[in-house]
């Protein structure tokens, strides 16, 4: 890799479901600026959820044109696109769209995920009626025009559009789509399943370098001819590059409507029972599994504003002594699965202060419960806890967590996915 510019700069772009972000930091991984813009959401028709790709571009568009306007987009030397975690979509040679997005949930695939269930090792990652594999095959069983070329994912067709390339994608976005990331290839059981072999993309590491960018879009944007465009990854895991997580042990907690844990580990870790699966991030390998707990579980009894006035009352290094297990509804997916779990609350106390530490000391034990779990799959337990996400803002619960999990808990400084696409772009592809 030749010499780095000392003023070069580096861009992570965020594709989400509502909206587009972009970030630029320098060689130091400084943030400079940010930029988002919202679009319309997806399309819902019962279980089928799409979306028009050229909505995508035509907001990265404007993006990199208000960019422009306020940092010299021509010292950009590599950039990263991240995405909604495995969003395929048919393109033709030149990469034009041959279909819509098929978003990360659409559940059309219940069908294709009895197919995949038969053909694929349960390690997989390809199982599920919302993966990517199975809304893959809902498009293929649709028929596909004669000019269709590539099976690409949302990420991906960003990324080749900025280089003029396609067919290329990383190894994060094509887990989902069956890719082994242990053998660093496409199984053969994918052939049982009807996938065309020859359409699937090139699968390389996040990060690594796809090419420079299109002269076109050099030239559109103003962006330097030598600029790089990198492979990426997901949505989720570049909000965890975000955090800094760098150290085997390192974890990150993600506190949103449900609880998501993930862990830097130095071997991969499946157990699909329990919705266990690893992304591999060069030697490394980021283990997670999701909780059906979470705010959802809190705003099953409290509103937001309700909560904001019972935190202070709050008393954290006085535990309650009850235990619940808080769940929004009926099941529960990880770190206990049970289908029929609810999660029904006994003994309400009458005093609401109470009552809501009674929920977050739960959902704390239910994380604690989280980490032990992988530790038992060998994992390693976590060495410090960083935390993303609304409920990393609740002082009190994170007391609260502290206790329950006996490692430092903090809140991350960093948590926005385009940022973590930036130190992709920076790092090309090496260690966090």
């Amino acid at each position: 890799m030749a010499a780095e510019r000392n003023d070069a700069l580096y861009l992570g772009v965020d594709v989400g479901t509502n909206g587009v972000r972009v970030a630029a930091i320098d060689g130091e991984g400084r943030a400079l600026v940010q930029v988002a813009r919202a679009m319309d959401l997806p399309c819902r028709q019962g279980l089928r959820i799409e979306q028009d790709p050229g909505l995508w571009w035509s907001t990265l568009a404007h993006l990199l044109d208000e960019l422009a306007g306020r940092i010299d987009i021509g010292r950009i030397r590599r950039i990263a696109v991240d995405g909604t975690s495995g969003t395929p979509l048919l393109a033709d040679a030149a990469g034009r769209p041959e279909s819509p997005g098929v978003m990360y949930n659409d559940a059309r695939g219940g069908a294709a995920a009895e197919r995949i269930a038969g053909a694929a090792p349960p390690e997989s990652g390809a199982h599920g009626p919302t993966s990517a594999l199975a809304r893959l095959m809902t498009l293929l069983a649709d028929g596909i025009a004669p000019d269709v070329r590539h099976v690409l994912h949302q990420a991906d067709w960003i990324a080749g559009r900025l280089a003029g390339v396609f067919g290329i994608s990383d190894e994060n976005n094509a887990l989902k789509t069956g890719y082994d990331p242990v053998e660093r290839r496409w199984p053969g059981w994918l052939d049982e399943l009807g996938v065309p072999r020859g359409l699937l993309p090139e699968v390389r590491a996040p990060g690594m370098p796809i090419g420079p960018i299109d002269p076109a879009m050099a030239r559109r944007f103003g962006v330097s001819p030598a600029a790089e465009v990198c492979c990426g990854t997901t949505d989720g895991t570049a909000a965890f590059i975000a955090t800094g997580a760098a150290e085997f042990g390192d974890a990150v907690t993600s506190l949103g409507s449900t609880l998501v844990v993930k862990l830097l580990a130095g071997r991969p870790i499946f157990d699909p029972d329990i919705g266990v699966y690893s992304h591999r991030l060069g030697e490394r390998w980021l283990v997670g599994g999701a909780s059906n707990t979470g705010g959802a579980a809190l705003l099953a009894h409290f509103t937001t504003e309700r909560m904001a006035e019972l935190t202070p009352l709050l008393e954290p290094d006085r535990p309650t002594g009850l235990r619940f297990y808080p769940l929004p509804a009926k099941g529960e997916r990880f770190p206990i699965r049970d289908p029929e779990m609810t999660g029904a609350i006994a003994d309400r106390p009458a005093d609401d202060a109470h009552f809501l530490q009674d929920l977050l000391e739960g959902i704390a034990q239910v994380e604690a419960l989280a980490y032990r779990r992988l530790a038992e799959l060998k994992a390693p337990a976590p060495r410090r806890v960083l935390t993303v996400g609304g409920g990393a803002r609740n002082a009190a619960w994170t007391r609260i967590r502290a206790r329950a999990l006996g490692v430092p808990v903090l809140v991350a400084g960093q948590t926005e996915a385009a940022y973590g696409a930036a130190l992709l772009a920076l790092r090309g592809g090496g260690p966090p």
